[in-house]
This record gives C-alpha cells, sequence and structure tokens, in this order.
C-alpha cells in the first residue's frame, strides 16, 4: 500500500513553495473557470493541504486522509522518525495542525475549556485536567489550569497544568499537538464542540 499520507505531505509542501517565503498559514489554493457566456466566474478555494487530499485522492484513492489516530500527531511524527519516515513525520505534524486549524470550532475562544485526559501507566492512575481559555494580557489567549483530579502525592504531579500558556495566539496547539485530540474534550458555552476518542 502506498504512503499516500507522506505523498500529500510532499505536494502540500511542493504547493506551498510556489510563493518563497511565505507564511504557511496564510496561503489559500484558488481555482477558478471563467465563462464567458455567462459572464461568471465559479471558484474553489482551500489550503494547500486541503488541495494536496484532493490531488493524492485522484492519484491514489485516499487523499492520505485515515480515522482519528489514537495518538498525539507529535508521537505520530516521532514514530515515523525512528523509521527514517521523513514523509510520514512531516505529514503527521501538518495533517495534525491542519485538524486543528480547520476544525469547525477553531480558533479557540475565551471561556472554551479544554478538558484532557490521561490513561494510566503503571502505578499512575489515570486522571484528567480541565484548562480554561481565557483573555491574555496581551492581545492574545491564556489557556489556564482550573482543576485536576491526580491525587496529591502521585508521581505525576510535575505533568499537571504542563499544558498552561500565558499570552499565546494559538493556545490549544501544544495540548493538541502532544497529547493529542484524542485525549481532549472541548466545551464551548455548555456544548461539546469536540469530543476525543468519540467513533
Amino acid at each position: 500500500m502506498p504512503n499516500t499520507a507522506g505523498r500529500t505531505a510532499l505536494i502540500t509542501l511542493a504547493l506551498q513553495d510556489l510563493i518563497p517565503g511565505a507564511h504557511h498559514d496564510h496561503m489559500t489554493v484558488q481555482v477558478a473557470e471563467r465563462d464567458p457566456e455567462k459572464n461568471a466566474v465559479h471558484t474553489w478555494v482551500g489550503t494547500p493541504y486541503a488541495a494536496a487530499c484532493r490531488i493524492a485522492e485522484a492519484l491514489w484513492g485516499d487523499g492520505g486522509t485515515a480515522p482519528e489516530p489514537d495518538v498525539s500527531p507529535l508521537a505520530a511524527a516521532e514514530d515515523a522518525k525512528r523509521r527514517r519516515d521523513l514523509g510520514g513525520e512531516v505529514a503527521a505534524l501538518m495533517s495534525g495542525h491542519d485538524r486543528l486549524t480547520t476544525a469547525a470550532w477553531y480558533p479557540a475562544r475565551p471561556g472554551d475549556l479544554v478538558h484532557v485526559h490521561y490513561e494510566g501507566v503503571g502505578t499512575l492512575p489515570a486522571f484528567g485536567e480541565t484548562y480554561l481559555v481565557a483573555a491574555g494580557d496581551h492581545g492574545f489567549l491564556t489557556l489556564r489550569l482550573l482543576a485536576h483530579t491526580l491525587p496529591e502525592g502521585e508521581s505525576g504531579d510535575g505533568m499537571v497544568g504542563c499544558f498552561a500558556v500565558e499570552d499565546d495566539p494559538e493556545p490549544l496547539t501544544e495540548v493538541w499537538m502532544e497529547a493529542g485530540p484524542h485525549r481532549l474534550t472541548i466545551v464551548r458555552d455548555g456544548r461539546p464542540v469536540h469530543v476525543g476518542g468519540a467513533r
């Protein structure tokens, strides 16, 4: 089976390289059809990654997409790195970032609640943390730890609050990429907008 995720990443990089030095998060791809008889223009606009997925789907069948993995994008990239699969490593990181930034609820807003679930490992029990997205002091957003369920004195105390950030333009990037979307539940206005692990 071909590594379509790696090929999709390479197509994405090729599209992004069309404008040297461009900020990749601000790039779009536009395909236009001009109909002179009807004096109309029909367009498709999307990210370089979305265009690459369509190209890969046409060439190889699945566009490099797969069901939501049960590993974080960072863990998937590390796994590819161990296999010396540069395309897979880049694809894991780009795909993870794209899944975040193209989610219907993105970007984060003040008042959002972010819950992170950790599985138990060895003697460390399963536990969770809840963070609040709040306005920062300098115009960006803060991710503030509200509560956790790790019992006092457990060996994982140093992990608690590790995803808190101050004045960050994208406060969810680190928790999304490191913990993984499958471990997150995001609530906005009392309604879940992302439920990790949901199938």
